[in-house]
């Protein structure tokens, strides 16, 4: 059942005493009066509001009813019907006879608000569902409960959609006025397949439909409707707004992992370059599946070796010198054209790496361990 509260009897009030020259009060189903243009009338009862309810039916009130019923003036009191139920009344205070058709006219303007109001709440009702519903979804790391399911189902949410997750975080501005709220209703609308929700003030999580050409994941194409989005966003978000796409995954709790990828993508895209605004997983996800090694004991030995290379090359020397030779593997040559240095030289410093950190660099996995090294030290 619709209860009428004080708020929307009030904006009754208000509005259409706008257009009526008379006083107007609201009750609920209890004969209370909830809004007037009476202030002094508020949370009295009104006991021709009791007898509409009661008979429902209008009840006019002339100089002749004053004498037996209490808190009332002259004027019409008709019932508000919402859904077949009575839920209030509505009153106009005057003259019944120079009150003509005013009584219809303001209770068919009341019901319509009440139905507006309705409409409204279960919308934003609705939404707060939808939301609640998509950070529980990032909770589960197994198959969901029937429970899920079947709430997935009253939200007309279909879970068999392939998904992934995208983080958008929006730094606060005083003169900006494009919030992350704003932000929100354009990813949803036209894009009702979006789930959109915030987790953070600053942060929304966006679960997008994986499969844009309907055949299978492609993040190149996901990443051309991101620079789609960018431009659709308002002018006053440049500088402030990040955006990280995480990896698709399938089967039962991918989403969560998508949305983990998502957020780790973010954190160290801003760590490496803060002056990007769009940070894909397929360009960080060394970094991002390291990332959970960075503060592990097996993490930490992994690094150790370039640790001491870095902490006794004080000029940077040797780490740029072998930051190259990682990129020109196999073609010394090239690698000592490409620090401009003479091959000998390249000789040398390449010893003294290996004596720094007792990494045998001739072998592919001491190499590896000192990249592996170089890649998680960035991590700190």
């Amino acid at each position: 059942m619709y209860f009428l509260d004080a708020a929307i009897a009030q904006k009754i009030v208000d509005r259409t005493m706008r257009i009526i020259q008379h006083n107007i009060n609201v009750m609920n189903s209890q004969g209370i009066i909830l809004g007037s243009g009476d202030k002094s009338r508020i949370n009295t009862v009104h006991e021709g509001a009791l007898l509409a309810i009661s008979q429902n039916r209008a009840v006019t009130i002339d100089s002749g009813s004053l004498q037996s019923l209490q808190g009332v003036k002259p004027g019409v009191n008709l019932p508000l019907h919402y859904r077949g139920q009575i839920i209030g009344v509505v009153g106009i205070t005057g003259e019944p006879a120079e009150l003509g058709h005013y009584g219809e006219l303001l209770k068919m303007t009341a019901e319509m608000m009440v139905e507006q109001a309705n409409s409204l709440q279960l919308e934003q009702w609705h939404k707060r569902q939808r939301e609640e519903f998509i950070l529980q979804l990032l909770r589960h790391e197994g198959e969901l409960p029937d429970s899920m399911h079947a709430w997935a189902k009253q939200l007309d949410i279909d879970l068999t959609l392939p998904r992934v997750a995208a983080v958008i975080e929006l730094s606060s501005a005083t003169q900006a006025p494009t919030t992350l709220k704003d932000v929100q209703m354009l990813l949803e609308y036209p894009q009702r397949n979006n789930l959109v929700a915030m987790t953070a003030m600053d942060q929304l999580v966006i679960l997008k439909p994986a499969f844009l050409d309907g055949k299978s994941w492609d993040p190149q194409l996901e990443d051309q409707r991101i620079e789609k989005l960018l431009v659709r966003l308002p002018p006053d978000t440049k500088g402030r707004l990040k955006i990280a796409l995480g990896h698709y995954f399938s089967g039962a709790g991918g989403l969560q992992r998508s949305y983990q990828t998502a957020c780790e993508t973010l954190t160290l895209g801003k760590q490496s370059a803060p002056e990007q605004t769009k940070y894909l997983y397929q360009e960080h996800a060394l970094s991002v599946l390291l990332s959970g090694l960075s503060h592990d004991w097996r993490g930490q030995e992994l690094a150790t070796p370039f640790i001491k290379l870095q902490a006794q090359d004080r000029r940077g020397v040797l780490v740029k010198t072998l930051r190259v030779y990682l990129q020109h593997f196999d073609d010394q040559q090239r690698c000592a054209e490409a620090l401009y240095i003479h091959r000998n030289t390249l000789r040398y410093r390449l010893e003294k790496i290996a004596e720094i950190s007792g990494i045998d660099i001739a072998s592919l996995d001491g190499l590896l361990q000192l990249y592996l090294g170089d890649v998680l030290s960035r991590l700190e």
